[in-house]
């Protein structure tokens, strides 16, 4: 009698949590830190990863006793990875809004002097409205949470920038004008004043963002436009060190009208040729998660909406 053994194939399949895995060592730098991310023992977690490595017939970290990091296979694994993982749970998010429930991520992004909206309140609204969502909210320059929008990493965005400067390959909605005002601390020269120009202010250092933000455009340029020239001597990324600076008198600054009752203490000069921005609302131009589009209407925003849209 012959005996014919069959010839199984194991189809070899990367599954969606090893991907998770290899994302939290990649953002951890550390298997250990990973697992208790993912809530998995180290073994686990190590085992999976190196499985996956064996299908993928390369490694995707380099290990030592001091650190982990990426080797140019997991550079390249990294983002195709991340695409997957928000892919499926964008298609688990169009599921639960199919039936009248809005999960999934909202990812915001603002900068620290948004004015034209009560951010806080906004995002307790929403919760309030879709508590299975998960919120995420990052602070940061408008210039890179213009990138990230595009990128797809934030959903939307509240931006400041120099009136005229429109933020482009994004939906948007421009929110409020705003003039800037100049900060000084108790006891300087201009401190019993209520209004000045900016050559008024042009012999002192000054605190300000770093060159290249759309914050240390729309200062520069006023000082440009009026012919006034001056030094910024200390370049901070946060505005609370900024007004830390001032206070101690090392410099003064300039911050929107708008937001100068969150720093008491500090002398506030209204200026005759101030330098004014537009607030911004931005959101993706491709069709935005349940969770944005829910967010959207929360500000009451129609995703689809073109007056005053911000594509180009």
């Amino acid at each position: 009698m012959i005996v014919i053994e069959p010839i199984v194939y194991h189809d070899q399949c990367m599954e969606l949590q090893q991907m998770r895995y290899v994302v939290a060592v990649a953002e951890t730098s550390n298997f250990t830190r990973a697992a208790e991310q993912c809530l998995v023992v180290q073994s686990a977690l190590s085992h999976q990863i190196a499985r996956l490595e064996r299908e993928l017939g390369a490694k995707l970290f380099d290990r030592t006793s001091r650190r982990v990091r990426l080797t140019p296979a997991g550079q390249a694994f990294l983002p195709a990875a991340r695409q997957a993982l928000d892919a499926a749970e964008r298609a688990r998010a169009e599921v639960a809004a199919a039936t009248g429930e809005i999960r999934g991520r909202l990812a915001v992004g603002a900068i620290p002097t948004v004015t034209a909206v009560d951010l806080p309140a906004a995002l307790k609204d929403f919760h309030l409205r879709h508590p299975q969502a998960r919120i995420s909210l990052r602070s940061g320059a408008s210039e890179k949470l213009i990138e990230q929008v595009r990128q797809g990493t934030l959903d939307v965005a509240f931006l400041g920038l120099p009136l005229g400067q429109r933020p482009s390959g994004v939906r948007g909605r421009e929110l409020a004008r705003g003039d800037l005002v100049a900060m000084v601390p108790s006891g300087h020269p201009l401190a019993n004043k209520e209004r000045v120009d900016l050559h008024q202010l042009s012999d002192d250092p000054f605190v300000d963002f770093p060159p290249g933000t759309a914050a240390r455009a729309q200062s520069d340029e006023a000082f440009a436009a009026a012919g006034v020239q001056r030094e910024v001597a200390f370049e901070v990324t946060t505005v609370d060190f900024i007004t830390r600076l001032i206070r101690q008198g090392l410099g003064i600054g300039m911050l929107p009208a708008a937001f100068v009752s969150e720093f008491p203490g500090l002398h506030v000069l209204q200026l005759r040729d101030a330098p004014a921005r537009m607030e911004h609302l931005i959101w993706s131009r491709f069709p935005p998660s349940p969770a944005a589009a829910a967010f959207l209407a929360v500000l009451g925003v129609s995703a689809a909406e073109s007056p005053r849209s911000s594509d180009s």
